[in-house]
């Protein structure tokens, strides 16, 4: 479908960094994009079950980050917080790596607000070893919360954190739940079987299985109905939404886990359970589709403007945000049951050549793996994370006006974790060379 290969340019960190704020701060500006390069024809590839072996992903490395990432700065702290952040200290970098400042904004629904959620979890859960609670107080979770950004963003992560993940303090309380207590929560749930759900969870059936998913939401439904038989009580008190309490005994039920588990673990569940909640929907934003509608609509015979339209639309959707393979299948069938609806039946995914990787940031198309994924920092490589350039799976086209049920029976597999990469600089998949960078990466966009 694409081009040559992608190969290796030299760009400094600084131009490179910048280029991607511009490119992402652009997004809402109206469609004006040149179109995308030529495609060639894809063969539509075998369909590849989740234990398949897949195909190698190959992780992009990014040139040396700015200063302000490479020198830490040291915050003003509260005093009051009752957070324990240095003995969570590496996975407090891990975060501040995960949200750093040039790629949080366009990194924040599938890596940086997961690890920032589950670090929070972890915190909590970890402090109440002492405090005995499960939740913060309105004032600690003010000052806890202002304490723990400044310390990411000592280390180099976004300072508007709270605007990109819509974190708030109210988020470190224990909101409607009526058990925060530990001894009370211990009495309450059968944590036994929470911890044999949940101790260790598989990351590649969790999202169909749930086995872990069922335990966590049958403990919050116990915490819940405390408040219920309480409130039975008292006829003064007014039931709170039932989806909202349960929602944030949830919260409480992760922190508990967040305790009994080591840290690293904590983190492989938390984050493995917000991939769940991730991969079902899709991030992007579907702008006014008048112009596809116009070039491919009924009675358009026009092949070549119908798929200029198309291609316009998906370039500007890819100035968004990176998503994962199986996001890249919900947005796929987003636009098409829209376009559907608009009465273009015929599919012009097939027509125009469009592949799932085109619905994800930058025109070489990255998909991130739909397992949990940090990014990784070297002080001598810089910056990288894993990075799909090999699948090239055709976009499917819905049948139906109808969005699918369940990403669990997707006629278009996905493989679910990726192979190990060649350590050399490049790989043949095909019998095509790739020699992606972070570099090239950005700068395609620039020449779009």
């Amino acid at each position: 479908m694409r081009g040559p290969p992608v190969r290796s340019l030299h760009i400094c960190a600084s131009i490179v960094l910048l280029a991607l704020l511009c490119i992402h701060e652009s997004s809402g500006n109206s469609l004006g994009y040149s179109a995308l390069e030529e495609r060639r024809a894809d063969l539509l590839l075998p369909q590849i079950s989740p234990t398949a072996t897949p195909q190698p992903f190959l992780p992009l490395l990014a040139p040396s980050p700015l200063t302000p990432f490479t020198n830490s700065t040291i915050p003003k702290l509260s005093g009051i917080c009752v957070l324990n952040f240095t003995s969570l200290s590496n996975m407090m970098m891990v975060t501040s790596t995960d949200c750093m400042a040039a790629f949080a904004p366009v990194l924040a629904n599938v890596v940086c607000c997961p690890q920032v959620e589950a670090t929070l979890a972890i915190l909590i859960g970890q402090s109440s070893k002492y405090t005995n609670t499960l939740a913060l107080n309105g004032t600690l979770a003010a000052h806890c919360l202002s304490d723990f950004q400044q310390i990411l963003v000592g280390q180099g992560a976004n300072d508007s954190l709270s605007k990109i993940c819509s974190i708030h303090s109210s988020n470190l309380t224990g909101g409607s739940c009526p058990i925060s207590d530990v001894s009370e929560f211990e009495s309450t749930v059968e944590t036994s079987n929470l911890l044999a759900a949940c101790g260790k969870i598989d990351s590649v059936n969790e999202c169909c299985e749930q086995v872990c998913q069922n335990a966590v939401l049958d403990a919050a439904r116990k915490l819940a109905q405390k408040a219920y038989s309480l409130l039975a009580l008292d006829d003064s008190h007014v039931l709170s939404d039932h989806t909202t309490r349960i929602n944030d005994c949830k919260s409480i039920v992760l922190r508990w886990l967040g305790s009994k588990l080591e840290p690293s673990r904590a983190k492989e569940v938390l984050r493995g359970i917000s991939n769940c909640r991730i991969n079902k929907g899709c991030p992007l934003n579907f702008p006014n589709m008048s112009h596809v509608i116009e070039g491919c609509g009924a009675g358009k015979s026009n092949q070549t403007a119908c798929c200029s339209s198309v291609e316009n639309y998906v370039s500007h959707l890819q100035r968004q945000s990176f998503v994962t393979n199986l996001q890249a299948l919900n947005c796929a069938a987003s636009l098409g049951v829209r376009l559907r609806k608009a009465n273009i039946t015929k599919n012009v995914y097939s027509q125009c050549h469009i592949s799932l990787k085109d619905f994800s940031l930058q025109e070489s198309g990255c998909l991130l793996p739909s397992l949990p994924s940090d990014v990784i920092f070297d002080q001598s490589a810089g910056v990288s994370f894993v990075c799909d350039l090999n699948d090239n799976i055709p976009a499917p086209w819905p049948a139906t006006t109808q969005l699918p049920a369940s990403s669990c029976n997707k006629t278009v597999k996905i493989p679910a974790l990726p192979a190990v990469a060649s350590g050399q600089s490049n790989f043949q998949q095909k019998g095509a060379n790739y020699i992606p960078s972070l570099t090239a990466f950005v700068a395609i966009l620039i020449v779009v």
